[in-house]
């Protein structure tokens, strides 16, 4: 181990120090160190973003943790950063993580506990090692998933466009400072803010990151599961003590959720909270959650009063927490179920496509995809702008189909996964679905969305009339007496999703000439709208299996 850069600041004391791997490979990490007689237990961040920078965009300061009584190690992984060696993504991370436990356990400021924490590619290092690894003592992983398909870079079988984009330039970013190629940084950190990634992102990550993980996943088939990891944490591991923090508006919820039942389906036990976050816009009480969680667990000398051990998720309308107490809780709203029903004007008039509560939906509407001008997307979790949206203007669109309730009788609280089945042809070989779930309140004046869901159909098979499944991101929401529960279907959601041009001759992503105009024949006999319960697993968007 060789240490360098010894600084005192406040209540703390930092420095650098290196650790060698069995290949060679030097890692170097910044060691946060409490002032006091140690050691002390460790939490651990491994990320590829720069040690010093240590995730503040979402998390607090390592010297707020360390004058907490904890060694904060946060480590550059391999080919980022100042560490040596090639990045290749997640894959590398199995041996990465256990050789970095293993020494951090070692050093003479540990007391041996440790803990990790971190989100996104941080949340998905804490779970990954080699077999027979010892565990940590508790993990804290953020939205963050296993799945490289469905957690990571698509959904509904689309690819991320906005998200996958801008996180595989800021990577390509990284390794041209890394490099010193200052034109390649400025020409990739351009394309960031004048947004011409949407249009040039693909050929940007092939000219200056054509082996990365983005450009890997965007080439790769999103219709299928063929040819994509699943990267499978350790039993062991998932067993431990275990904060799972995700939120609304953020993409890895889902995996986020997998996580909590591969962990629960094999005997650990879970701590779940779903906050009012997007990805990098958290609550401010997430910190003291995790800090109590790791005195928990971490400190044992510490007496705790008024300590947090089960999990919440938050109502987003009552803006207040909610115990989660099961995986399989719903309301009664849950076993509920809508149709849809229109004359035909669904597209041009909002109030005149309904929704119908345990009634059989009826009539046919067509939805007209221009390329030219595509639906735009707004909140929700892949947008740019994440988050509750107010989307009276997108609704207005005539290639917009809405469907509204009567006005609600007695309070509804949504809790759940919401799952929409409808039988759809289009004229195109290639469609897209884009669903959202709105609440319009009793004046008709706003329609503030909720969630959104896609799906992409391609092939033959979009040609035909038959029925179509499309999940939509979890909810909790209570719509009280007098609002309006809505459903809006469009045929694109850009820049989130990339426009499908309606066959299969050009990739989907930016509008083009190549790219047709798709109308979508909505049939709304057998139309249905359910909330599903939390556990409801991975869902066959395809087979037009009854539900």
């Amino acid at each position: 181990m060789c240490v360098e850069g010894r600084t005192s600041s406040g209540s703390v004391n930092w420095h650098d120090a290196w650790l060698t791997l069995s290949d060679g490979v030097k890692l170097v990490a910044r060691l946060w160190v409490p002032k006091g007689e140690g050691p002390w237990p460790a939490l651990v961040m491994r990320q590829p973003y720069g040690r010093a920078l240590a995730s503040t965009v979402t998390y607090i300061h390592p010297g707020w943790w360390a004058s907490h009584g904890y060694l904060v190690v946060v480590q550059d992984v391999r080919g980022q950063g100042d560490s040596e060696g090639h990045f290749n993504g997640f894959l590398q991370e199995v041996s990465d993580t256990s050789q970095t436990h293993a020494w951090v356990r070692e050093l003479p400021e540990c007391n041996g506990r440790l803990g990790t924490y971190g989100f996104s590619y941080q949340g998905l290092t804490q779970l990954l090692a080699e077999p027979g690894t010892p565990p940590p003592d508790c993990l804290a992983p953020a939205m963050a998933g296993v799945d490289e398909r469905n957690h990571w870079s698509c959904e509904g079988g689309a690819h991320w466009w906005h998200l996958g984009l801008a996180w595989g330039l800021q990577l390509a970013a990284l390794q041209a400072r890394r490099c010193g190629n200052w034109e390649a940084w400025r020409e990739l950190r351009r394309s960031l803010e004048d947004d011409s990634y949407l249009y040039e992102g693909p050929a940007l990550l092939k000219r200056h990151d054509p082996d990365g993980m983005s450009l890997r996943w965007l080439q790769q088939a999103s219709q299928n599961d063929q040819g994509w990891v699943v990267h499978k944490p350790l039993d062991s591991w998932l067993r431990q003590p275990m904060l799972l923090l995700g939120g609304w508006w953020d993409p890895h919820l889902n995996g986020l959720l997998d996580l909590y039942q591969r962990s629960s389906q094999v005997g650990g036990s879970p701590e779940l909270h779903i906050g009012p976050a997007t990805h990098l816009q958290w609550w401010p009480d997430a910190q003291q959650l995790q800090l109590e969680f790791f005195d928990r667990h971490l400190q044992s000398s510490k007496a705790l009063t008024n300590s947090r051990t089960h999990g919440r998720i938050w109502n987003i309308t009552s803006c207040s927490w909610q115990t989660f107490a099961s995986p399989t809780q719903t309301t009664a709203s849950a076993h509920a179920g809508w149709s849809l029903f229109s004359g035909g004007m669904a597209c041009l008039d909002p109030s005149e496509g309904t929704l119908h509560q345990n009634k059989e939906g009826g009539g046919v509407v067509y939805v007209v995809h221009d390329p030219w001008r595509p639906v735009q997307a707004v909140g929700g979790h892949l947008s740019p702008k994440p988050g509750v949206a107010e989307r009276s203007a997108v609704d207005q669109r005539a290639d917009v189909a809405t469907f509204t309730s009567t006005a609600l009788q007695e309070p509804l609280q949504l809790n759940g996964i919401p799952l929409l089945q409808l039988t759809v042809q289009s004229d195109q070989p290639g469609f897209d679905l884009c669903v959202a779930l709105s609440i319009v309140n009793r004046s008709n004046s706003e329609v503030k969305q909720l969630s959104t869901g896609f799906l992409r159909v391609q092939g033959e098979q979009a040609l035909r009339m038959l029925p179509r499944k499309v999940k939509l991101q979890p909810i909790l929401a209570d719509l009280q007496r007098g609002e309006h529960l809505r459903l809006s279907l469009a045929g694109a959601a850009w820049p989130a999703i990339g426009v499908n041009p309606g066959h299969d001759r050009h990739p989907c992503g930016p509008p083009g000439p190549h790219c047709q105009v798709v109308t979508m024949t909505l049939q709304l006999n057998g139309s249905k709208l359910r909330l599903l319960p939390w556990n409801s697993g991975k869902i066959d968007f395809d087979l037009p299996q009854e539900f």
